[in-house]
C-alpha cells in the first residue's frame, strides 16, 4: 500500500513553511532595496551578505548535532520564536541614519538562528517521509518556496514603495511567529537521551562520527557537495548579487519591475520542484548533471540578452526569461541531490550530514557574492554572465563521471 504523502505532521510542517518563506521572502526583499539605494553599490550589497552568511557557516555543524539530540519540534518552534522577536525589534529600531547597522545586526542575528534551523528542518522530512516520498516532499516544500517566492516580491514590492521598509519587517516578524505557533502541534518521537556525557564529548563523537560517514563510508556525497559548492559559487554570485543590481542599478528600473522578476523566479522554481516530484522514478541520477549545463547556457544567454539594441526594456524581457530557465534547472537538480543524500543517510546521523551538507554548499557563496559584488561594479554584466555560463556549462559537461557513482 503507498503510503500518504500529507499525513498530519507533514501538513503541519508545509503549512508552517508557508508563513516562514513569507516572512523570509518579504524581509529580503525589503532589506535588498533599502541597501541597494541607500548606498546603490553593488560591492556593499554582496560584501553584507557575504559577511552576514559566516555565523551560519560556522555554527550548521553544531546545528546539526543538535537537530540529532534535542527534539527537532522543539528546536524548530523556539528558533522561529527568536526570528519573529528579532525582526520586531529591528523594525522598531530603524530610524533615520541607523538603518543600515540595523540591517546588518538582523542579518547575522537570523544567519545564527539559520545555522540551527536548516538541519533540522532537513532532517524533519525523512523522520516523517520514506521511500519515494521523501523526493515527493522535498519537491512540494520546494513548491511552497517557489509559490513564496512567486508571491512574496510582488506584495514586498507593493508594500515597500507605498510605506517603506518597517511595515514590511513587521509582517516578516509576524509571519515567523505564526510559523512558531503551528509548530507546536507536530508531533516527533523524543531523542534518546543523554547520560554521562560532557558536551565537549558529544561534539567531539557527533562530528567525528558525520566527518568519517561522507570522508569514508560515503565519500560520493562528500564529492557531490564538493561539486555542488563549486557551482554554488558561481550561480548565487551571479543571480543574489546580479539580479537585483542588473535591473535596478544598471537597467536603472523600477522596485515594481525587480519585484516582478523575482515573482517570475519564483513560477519557474515552482515549475522545478513540479518537475523534480513527477520525475520522481522516472529520472536517472546519473544523467542529471546536464541539469547543472543547462544553467550555464542560460547565463551564456544571459549575457547576450544584454548586448541587445532593443533598450533596458527590452534587455529586460529577454533577461528574465533565461534567469527562469536557469532557476527552474537548478531546483529540479537540488531537490534530487538532496533526497539522495536523505536517503542514503542513516535517521541518527540525519541532522548532523545535513549539516554538512548545508555548511559545504554555503562556504563558498560568502566569497563568490563579495567577488561578484565587486565584478558588477568593475565589468559589463554581459561579460560577467558569460564568463559565469561558460564556467558552469564546463562544470556540468565535465561531471559524467562523478554523477556515474550513483
Amino acid at each position: 500500500m503507498k503510503e500518504k504523502l500529507l499525513t498530519r505532521n507533514f501538513t503541519l510542517l508545509l503549512l508552517g513553511q508557508v508563513f516562514s518563506l513569507l516572512g523570509n521572502g518579504g524581509l529580503r526583499f525589503a532589506l535588498s532595496m533599502y541597501v541597494l539605494e541607500e548606498i546603490g553599490s553593488a560591492a556593499v550589497f554582496g560584501t553584507l551578505l557575504a559577511v552576514s552568511m559566516i555565523p551560519t557557516i560556522l555554527l550548521t555543524p553544531f546545528g546539526g548535532v543538535l537537530a540529532d539530540r534535542v527534539n527537532r519540534r522543539t528546536i524548530m518552534v523556539g528558533l522561529d520564536l527568536a526570528s519573529g522577536t528579532a525582526v520586531l525589534i529591528a523594525a522598531a529600531a530603524f530610524g533615520e541614519g541607523r538603518g543600515i547597522a540595523v540591517t546588518a545586526a538582523l542579518l547575522i542575528v537570523l544567519s545564527v538562528l539559520g545555522a540551527f534551523e536548516s538541519p533540522t528542518v532537513q532532517a524533519c522530512v525523512p523522520q516523517m517521509l520514506h521511500g519515494d516520498n521523501v523526493l515527493r516532499g522535498n519537491a512540494a516544500v520546494n513548491q511552497v518556496n517557489a509559490v513564496s517566492g512567486l508571491v512574496t516580491p510582488f506584495l514586498g514590492s507593493l508594500l515597500y514603495t507605498a510605506f517603506g521598509v518597517r511595515p514590511v519587517l513587521a509582517g516578516a516578524g509576524v509571519c515567523f511567529l505564526l510559523t512558531a505557533a503551528l509548530e507546536c502541534f507536530i508531533r516527533l518521537p523524543a531523542m534518546p537521551p543523554v547520560r554521562g556525557q560532557r558536551l565537549r564529548d558529544i561534539l567531539r563523537e557527533d562530528l567525528m562520527g558525520s566527518a568519517r560517514f561522507l570522508a569514508r563510508e560515503r565519500r560520493e556525497v562528500l564529492d557531490l557537495l564538493l561539486f555542488a559548492a563549486a557551482v554554488g559559487a558561481l550561480v548565487s554570485g551571479a543571480a543574489i548579487v546580479g539580479l537585483p543590481y542588473l535591473i535596478r542599478t544598471s537597467l536603472g528600473l523600477s522596485a515594481r519591475m525587480y519585484g516582478a522578476a523575482e515573482s517570475a523566479m519564483g513560477l519557474a522554481a515552482l515549475l522545478g520542484g513540479a518537475a523534480a516530484g513527477a520525475l520522481a522514478v522516472r529520472l536517472p541520477f546519473r544523467r542529471l548533471h546536464w541539469l547543472v549545463a543547462a544553467v550555464g547556457v542560460c547565463a551564456l544567454l544571459g549575457g547576450g540578452a544584454l548586448l541587445l539594441p532593443v533598450g533596458t526594456t527590452g534587455q529586460y524581457g529577454a533577461l528574465v526569461p533565461v534567469f527562469c530557465a536557469a532557476q527552474a534547472c537548478a531546483c529540479t537538480f537540488s531537490i534530487f541531490a538532496v533526497s539522495a543524500i536523505q536517503q542514503k543517510t542513516p535517521e541518527n546521523m540525519t541532522g548532523k550530514v545535513m549539516a554538512c551538507v548545508s555548511a559545504i554548499s554555503m562556504c563558498a557563496q560568502p566569497l563568490g557574492q563579495a567577488v561578484y559584488g565587486l565584478w558588477f561594479d568593475a565589468s559589463p554584466g554581459w561579460l560577467v554572465l558569460s564568463v559565469t555560463g561558460a564556467a558552469v556549462f564546463a562544470l556540468g559537461a565535465g561531471a559524467k563521471k562523478l554523477f556515474a557513482q550513483w
